[in-house]
């Protein structure tokens, strides 16, 4: 006797009317190609968020002599490392608030109030008259601009799996150009991904029925409640978390280093570039960035896979850095080409590294979760970010002032110890550190 075949219809997912994040699902499954609109619309609005830790560095030099608050121009370092750090500070007491709050209400309200943030206390911090003025601006823009977590999580919840890499690329890539902001954000980011089903909204289709028959009914709310992990007993997301903190402690002493020794003396082992200099240097790079994250890391994330991208950028950076005292003994257009390639280099592994572990921490996460895990991500990033700054400036100035040393003269010692935080950070991306 020939057996029955039964045949059981694929279940379509659940959508519920009223709710915001399933009518972003609905359009995800109905994309067709790259999300252009929407990526435009998020590398905007991290560029604002960008914008008030890059955009000070070429003239905070200046801007602290002019203070007069350096007894020697040797000391200047120093102060310049207190004013770059304030801003993480502020962001490392409240970005664990931030996320939860993105979680609670939406993704929108925290975006919005980190943008309003950034057009007033940016402007404030420009009109500093003096040294107090521009800690205090610099900590409450900090503490105010709370978006870059929620953006993250909303550049992975918008696009469709195929697309994510590429929305997390361009979060990291608009965060590492920080030199232009357009003023049409418009209204693209009107639609919250959070979902929000009330007990009494109906799904859009009855692809369910045959499961809703079942006998057993449990409250959806409950279960998710009673299996949500904690985010701090996830090792998974902690030890990228880790990771990223080491490798942006790293970054942000580099972006203070670089500034100061551009625009520093020749004497000293700087470049005596001017502002206008750094920003021509900086401009370069950016467009750079933004040419290598939207056009070839996607490709090599696909196929290398974000962990191994990110450790051969790592690789690459070391003796890149270390040839940059090197690079100082070169004058006119050699030394431009030269500084201009290893600028870009730099970024595109800094980039190549952070985009990696964004990619990591997200995955970790289920979607209630993420904007939590995204603050507490920033909330120990700007931790490490708010040490780079003071530590690189005290680390410069230490070394202008052995210019004699037997060991590593000058600079050499500053691109040096950062070659030291860069392997340390390489040997983590590894097991049993990092899990995967």
């Amino acid at each position: 006797m020939a057996q029955e075949e039964f045949k059981v219809p694929l279940l379509k997912k659940k959508y519920y009317e009223n709710c915001p994040g399933c009518k972003v699902d609905q359009m995800k499954e109905l994309q067709h190609g790259i999300p252009i609109r929407q990526l435009v619309s998020i590398w905007i609005v991290v560029l604002c968020t960008a914008l008030p830790i890059s955009s000070l560095f070429p003239f905070l030099y200046f801007m602290i002599r002019d203070f007069d608050i350096a007894e020697r121009e040797e000391d200047i370092g120093y102060y310049a490392g207190y004013v770059g750090s304030a801003f993480m500070l502020g962001r490392a007491l409240t970005s664990v608030l931030w996320g939860l709050v993105a979680d609670r209400y939406g993704r929108k309200p925290v975006i919005i109030m980190g943008t309003i943030s950034v057009v007033i206390f940016n402007t404030l911090f420009g009109l500093s008259v003096n040294f107090w003025m521009a800690i205090i601006t610099r900590f409450l823009l900090g503490s105010l601009n709370g978006l870059l977590g929620p953006i993250k999580a909303y550049a992975v919840e918008i696009f469709r799996d195929e697309h994510q890499a590429l929305g997390l690329s361009t979060v990291s890539t608009s965060w590492g150009i920080g030199l232009i902001i357009g003023p049409a954000l418009g209204g693209f980011l009107a639609q919250e991904t959070l979902h929000k089903h009330n007990d009494n909204d109906e799904p859009c289709d009855d692809s369910y029925d045959a499961l809703e028959a079942g006998s057993q009914k449990y409250s959806k709310k409950e279960i998710k409640e009673e299996n949500k992990p904690s985010l701090l007993k996830n090792w998974p997301l902690m030890s990228s978390i880790i990771v990223y903190c080491v490798f942006s402690l790293h970054d942000m002493a580099y972006t203070e280093i670089f500034s100061l020794w551009a625009v520093s003396p020749k004497n000293l082992g700087g470049l005596s570039y001017s502002t206008e200099d750094v920003g021509e240097v900086l401009a370069v790079s950016g467009f750079s960035l933004l040419v290598f994250q939207l056009s070839l890391y996607p490709y090599a994330e696909r196929i290398l896979g974000p962990i191994m991208v990110s450790r051969i950028a790592s690789i690459f950076t070391i003796p890149l850095l270390q040839s940059y005292s090197f690079i100082a003994l070169l004058s006119g257009f050699t030394l431009t080409l030269v500084i201009n390639c290893a600028s870009v280099l730099k970024n595109v592994f800094s980039v190549s590294i952070i985009t990696g572990l964004f990619i990591l921490q997200n995955r970790a996460v289920d979607h209630e979760q993420r904007g939590a895990a995204n603050g507490i991500a920033m909330t120990a990033m700007s931790l490490f970010k708010a040490a780079g700054p003071a530590g690189g400036g005290a680390l410069f100035s230490w070394a202008e002032k052995r210019q004699d040393a037997s060991l590593l003269p000058g600079t050499q010692m500053v691109f040096f110890v950062l070659n030291i935080v860069e392997a340390l950070g390489l040997l983590m991306t590894f097991k049993p550190f990092l899990a995967t």
